[in-house]
């Protein structure tokens, strides 16, 4: 999505220096070409993609318990222990998000019976990735609510040159089967099926540019939870914000991916030259300042707000994928904003909390996608599924409006079996 026109009472300190939209022809057109091989040929084109992509041959992709346990074992106390705690706090408030989704029955008119059921997605597909760095929250963030949820299984794939660490990831969040296939030809594995990846309902979890096109592609066939791009940091402030923590928070994000989209909106212009100037002192001594630096160069953003209210209106045009706030009174501003993925509220809420550990989930909107939805959470794995039934006396009071509507909109069948039930 490029960057929306600047409303009025907005003036850019720092302007991004790229769009955020490329051009996707190439990689739609490489990504169908894998779905079409890969429901053709299955594993076998999997093992060529494997070979193509990863530099391995494959013999057999699904991971075993015994290299599930090895994974498991071969973790050191400390990461297991950080590892059992983000289980543990997503755990927690997927279950509290889960008690609120209740069934439903109402009677509105006398005979009349209406209601819903929660109904868990069976098969669950979460891809993992294996991206950069080995984002050991990735497993837990996807596979975790459906645990939760009650989906029966939960299918994982992940590139097999994903580290070990992840295999144990996904194991104790608690993945039914685990397979070592990355990329788009894993998205087609679990859409079509093969030898040894079953089709699932439903897949989740966030991917490159070519994972993200393949869900696109297999949309309809199976459900999908969202189209991921690039990761996302704004932070809306005023004066009392801290230049040194808001650079800190930006270049966090940051390091995610060259292509990170980074701001700041602020009320005070001053405040917006002090954060420029930080970014730039804190990357002297980064050690990922390739990719962070580059993310700030290309996609950063200052903007200097006239006031609150462009300030809100310009986030909200905006929708961030992250959107932490730093203003005076961080509960009152947040109440005024509408569009984001997460929002972090106050100087003490950062990204990093939640998307290592803190509980919400970090699989977010991006790409404005914020106007309209939210991000992953347990009813995404959750099918809310009406049903009715009547009696004698919900049919006198129902039937004669659906047959006369039939009737009008000449349907002679539907007029019919409206009209079969009356006594």
């Amino acid at each position: 999505m490029s960057r929306p026109t600047l409303p009025t009472g907005i003036t850019l300190l720092k302007a991004p220096a790229r769009d955020a939209t490329g051009d996707n022809a190439p990689v739609e057109a490489v990504v169908r070409g894998i779905l079409a091989d890969v429901a053709a040929t299955g594993d076998d084109a999997l093992r060529r993609y494997s070979r193509t992509f990863d530099g391995l041959d494959v013999a057999t992709f699904e991971v075993d318990a015994r290299e599930r346990q090895a994974a498991v074992d071969a973790l050191d106390p400390a990461a297991r222990d950080d590892m059992m705690f983000a289980i543990e706090r997503v755990r927690d408030f997927a279950e509290a998000q889960r008690a609120t989704i209740l069934p439903l029955e109402v009677e509105p008119l006398p005979g009349l019976h209406l209601g819903h059921r929660v109904i868990p997605i069976r098969r669950i597909g979460a891809y993992v990735p294996g991206g950069r760095y080995p984002l050991l929250s990735a497993p837990v963030m996807t596979i975790v609510p459906a645990v939760v949820a009650g989906c029966s299984e939960i299918v994982a794939c992940l590139p097999p040159t994903a580290h070990p660490a992840m295999i144990a990831g996904c194991h104790l969040a608690g993945a039914t089967r685990i397979f070592r296939v990355g990329g788009a030809q894993a998205i087609a594995a679990m859409a079509y099926g093969t030898e040894s990846v079953p089709a699932v309902d439903k897949i989740v979890g966030p991917g490159n540019a070519y994972v993200n096109e393949a869900k696109r592609q297999v949309f309809g066939r199976v459900g999908i939870d969202q189209l991921a791009g690039p990761s996302e940091i704004y932070v809306l402030a005023d004066a009392t914000g801290d230049a040194a923590m808001i650079a800190t928070d930006l270049l966090a994000q940051a390091e995610h991916d060259v292509r990170t989209r980074v701001g700041l909106i602020t009320t005070d212009e001053a405040l917006g030259a002090a954060v420029a100037a930080e970014v730039d002192r804190q990357l002297a001594d980064l050690s990922t300042a390739d990719v962070a630096g580059r993310a700030w160069a290309d996609y950063g953003e200052i903007a200097i707000a006239a006031d609150d209210a462009a300030m809100i209106a310009y986030s909200d045009a905006i929708a961030a994928e992250h959107l932490q706030v730093h203003t005076r009174d961080p509960h009152a501003t947040a109440a005024l904003l509408s569009n984001y993925g997460s929002l972090f509220i106050g100087p003490l809420a950062s990204v990093v909390y939640s998307d290592k550990c803190c509980g919400t989930n970090h699989t977010l909107p991006t790409m404005a996608a914020g106007r309209y939805t939210g991000g992953l959470w347990v009813g995404s794995y959750l099918k809310i599924a009406t049903h009715q039934w009547l009696s004698p006396e919900g049919v006198a009071a129902v039937a004669p409006h659906a047959i006369g509507q039939s009737a009008r909109e000449g349907l002679e069948g539907h007029r019919r079996a409206a009209a079969a039930r009356v006594a």
